[in-house]
């Protein structure tokens, strides 16, 4: 019998992004709320039975009753499909309170993995290694090698760390090789908000829902195919994301066209309204160049869910014929010379030689305005 389970992890429902203004923390809060709805559809469209949430589905011990049951509403309603649901290290254990409301509440279709004991899922055999803390600082999987029933494909269902690329930074204690040690056929990860293969039988599902400029590949879960007990399983990612977290780092150099490149770097125009953009502008430019490349991002940030540029690495290219442009005399003159001999102080810290920067951008922007 071919077994089919969707995996997922770190939805972090209710998750603040205190980082943003206006409505968009709560148009991303509301994203990760309907990656619940996407996770369904993409398990209905893969013939899955299960989905498998490895931890983290709340953001935090203490979510808001409401936060709490909207996920347990979104799971009632795909009543077709069977939920697992382990507690992570934001949603650990030790949040008793959360995990009673849960149980008390939780729907037909839902699994809460609060134990060690295994659970069967339409052939499988579920095997959960809850958080029982933030940082519990051993090895949870080790439970995973204990007998399921024969005949049973064996999938192990956990939280933490394989390498020290953990969210927390905590040390490695997960062994890469724990499928093959524990005799699982599958052993689906939560803690990397990136999708990631350790090995044929150990993936990191990543986060459904992008929530930071960390991880470049589109959010998605993965659909585990698994033909039989010992079976290699075909593992698939299935894009589920909604908005789209993008970064870029641009060298400028002299005598490009300051519109055209930042074009270059930007999504189609359809996109924008969904995307978050990061720019890092690195290399020399002219003023004009400068000015022409501020006037760029005036035009488009808007286009943009969230849009940031960050210009204080990119030098200024002298060129005398920008202060001309300011002014060939007087005050103006005069107070442009000194702005741009503190850009290219070398004796000054980098944040100074940037303020001095953005100051003779502006005031070459002014100047040309009013010519």
């Amino acid at each position: 019998m071919m077994i089919r389970v969707l995996h997922s992890s770190d939805l972090h429902l209710g998750k603040p992004f205190g980082r943003f203004g206006g409505d968009l923390p709560a148009l991303l809060r509301e994203a990760r709320y309907l990656s619940l709805g996407r996770l369904a559809a993409a398990a209905r469209e893969g013939g899955a039975q299960a989905v498998l949430l490895a931890g983290d589905t709340f953001d935090a011990e203490t979510p808001s009753p409401g936060t709490i049951r909207q996920a347990l509403q979104a799971i009632r309603e795909a009543e077709d499909l069977t939920w697992v649901l382990l507690p992570g290290n934001h949603d650990s254990l030790a949040a008793t309170d959360l995990w009673r409301r849960i149980a008390a509440e939780a729907p037909p279709n839902l699994r809460v993995a609060t134990d060690a004991n295994p659970i069967a899922v339409d052939g499988a055999q579920i095997l959960p290694a809850p958080c029982t803390s933030r940082r519990p600082g051993r090895d949870l999987t080790a439970t995973l090698d204990r007998p399921t029933e024969d005949g049973a494909v064996r999938i192990g269902l956990a939280h933490g760390a394989v390498t020290d690329f953990s969210e927390e930074g905590d040390a490695a204690v997960i062994p890469p090789d724990r499928a093959e040690r524990s005799g699982l056929d599958y052993l689906a990860l939560g803690d990397w908000h990136g999708q990631r293969r350790i090995g044929p039988r150990l993936w990191y599902s990543g986060t459904p829902e992008a929530d930071s400029f960390k991880h470049e590949a589109q959010a998605a879960a993965l659909l585990v195919e698994i033909a039989g007990p010992g079976a290699v399983p075909s593992v698939t990612p299935v894009p589920t994301g909604d908005y789209t977290w993008l970064s870029a780092c641009r060298d400028f150099l002299p005598g490009e066209h300051p519109g055209d490149a930042l074009t270059a770097l930007l999504p189609n125009a359809a996109a924008r309204r969904k995307t978050l953009f990061n720019l890092l502008a690195t290399g020399r430019m002219s003023l004009a160049e400068r000015s022409a490349l501020t006037a760029a991002i005036a035009e488009v940030e808007d286009d943009f869910a969230w849009f940031d540029a960050d210009l204080s690495r990119l030098g200024l290219h002298h060129d005398v014929t920008d202060l001309d442009r300011i002014d060939r005399a007087g005050a103006l003159r005069r107070a442009a010379e000194v702005l741009l001999d503190e850009a290219q102080n070398a004796d000054l810290n980098g944040e100074d030689r940037a303020i001095a920067e953005a100051a003779l951008s502006l005031l070459y922007g002014i100047a040309s305005e009013v010519a």
